[in-house]
């Protein structure tokens, strides 16, 4: 390398990079990054590349340093599948409860709750519904409550350590139905709490159209076609959905995309 002062920064990355903390390491390469000349900035990447491979760091470290950090330490992807039919049937209910934990450093998935919900008010499928989602009557019968899944889903939460007050995370939709509109619904026609984690999300769609500067009116296959991605499982499938969601949010972020809360507070 010929440049004098790159090879200095270089070195003392590469003799430093174990002494950084996980926070301030990313801050860190990102300045070295906007100080290096272009044939440097080759070499550096590859020195700390390596050095970080070393010391136990991996490919998630290496990750998580290619993009800016996010606002959050984790993002709870969730896309409900509900009862429905021509006319729309009332009330609707919630039959897949999707839940994937994603990583806000590496963007990568870390857990996955995946529940079906037996419905207690139309406890029998339309063709229509099974047509839509691909959910056949068998999935839902005998399956937990409504009730049953939201306490199983606070428990997964704790496991995962997202109760915790000094962890940040907030829950990801395609649009504001299924937070705003489906779980507050059916939870205020049985009776039912909601947690105050379920009160605030950011809509991908929303997210999206900040980031690309247009609506994604079609949703999901709107935005996998803007960032020429491919549509992962049937669309409609609830832990299908999640996938594309996490998809999405993994691009919008390595494009330096930060997300923030879409939900205005209840």
């Amino acid at each position: 390398v010929s440049d004098a002062s790159g090879c200095s920064m270089i070195t003392l990355l590469h003799t430093g990079a174990a002494k950084f903390s996980q926070n301030l390491l990313p801050r860190a390469r990102q300045t070295v990054r906007s100080l290096l000349p272009a044939a440097v900035l080759k070499v550096y990447n590859s020195i700390v590349s390596r050095k970080l491979a070393s010391h136990g760091f991996g490919a998630s470290m290496a990750a998580m340093s290619s993009f800016p950090p996010q606002r959050y330490h984790y993002f709870l992807v969730l896309d409900f599948e509900a009862t429905c039919d021509k006319p729309q049937i009332h009330p609707q209910e919630i039959i897949e409860f999707p839940i994937l934990k994603l990583n806000g450093r590496t963007m990568e998935i870390e857990s996955t709750f995946h529940m079906y919900v037996q419905p207690v008010v139309h406890p029998q499928l339309t063709p229509f519904c099974t047509e839509l989602t691909g959910i056949i009557q068998g999935m839902v019968d005998g399956q937990p409550s409504l009730q049953q899944v939201l306490e199983r889903v606070d428990e997964w939460m704790a496991k995962e350590g997202l109760l915790d007050p000094s962890v940040k995370s907030i829950f990801v939709t395609c649009g504001d139905w299924d937070l705003k509109v489906m779980l507050p619904g059916q939870c205020q026609y049985l009776g039912l709490p909601v947690a105050d984690y379920f009160k605030q999300w950011i809509n991908l769609k929303k997210a999206y159209s900040f980031a690309m500067g247009s609506w994604p009116k079609n949703g999901l296959l709107d935005m996998n076609k803007g960032l020429n991605l491919q549509h992962i499982g049937r669309p409609h499938s609830g832990i299908d959905d999640c996938k594309n969601i996490a998809n999405i949010m993994k691009t919008l972020a390595h494009r330096g995309f930060i997300f923030k809360q879409t939900s205005k507070p209840f």
